[in-house]
């Protein structure tokens, strides 16, 4: 082994080792300012389905090979679920989740996050997941974040609808 070999890495590899040294405590990383919370929508949920099972007429069963005769026709594409949250009055979020999947079967997917001032704030959570209009979910809540609190909010039809979590 060449001991010159060794001298050439050992010089390349030390501007290298400092660079990472360095960034990996400068510039310092901030998530939040000091007098700020983050609020943040995390829902994954599943609307009803677009259009309502129905039967199948004889004439229908007749023409279906044996193996195919189900009594029900049941299309899997779901609506897109809707979802707004305020916060003390204020809009802050308003989007429409098309439904994930190839054929548009599965949950709509919903991820948000926005800083806000550190304080107590009341949010009102509201969701549509129905072919109707207006919303068949609404949800309210008076939350005191302190700085750098983060607030979840999630929905869970399981567990009664929204959950305002605050960590």
């Amino acid at each position: 082994m060449n001991p010159l070999r060794y001298a050439a890495q050992g010089l390349l590899y030390v501007p290298f080792m400092v660079a990472v040294g360095y960034f990996s405590t400068d510039p310092p990383y901030r998530h939040l300012e000091p007098d700020q919370a983050l609020v943040r929508v995390s829902i994954r949920h599943a609307g009803e389905r677009r259009e309502e099972c129905r039967e199948r007429t004889a004439e229908e069963l007749a023409k279906l090979p044996p193996n195919m005769r189900a009594p029900l026709v049941c299309p899997r594409e779901r609506v897109p679920v809707t979802v707004e949250v305020e916060m003390d009055g204020t809009l802050l979020l308003r989007t429409t989740a098309p439904p994930s999947g190839l054929a548009k079967d599965l949950a709509s997917l919903v991820y948000w996050r926005q800083p806000v001032t550190a304080g107590s704030h009341r949010f009102v959570a509201r969701l549509n997941d129905r072919r109707t209009e207006g919303f068949s979910h609404v949800a309210e809540a008076t939350v005191d974040l302190a700085p750098g609190d983060v607030l979840v909010i999630d929905f869970q039809a399981e567990q009664g609808g929204f959950l305002f979590r605050s960590r």
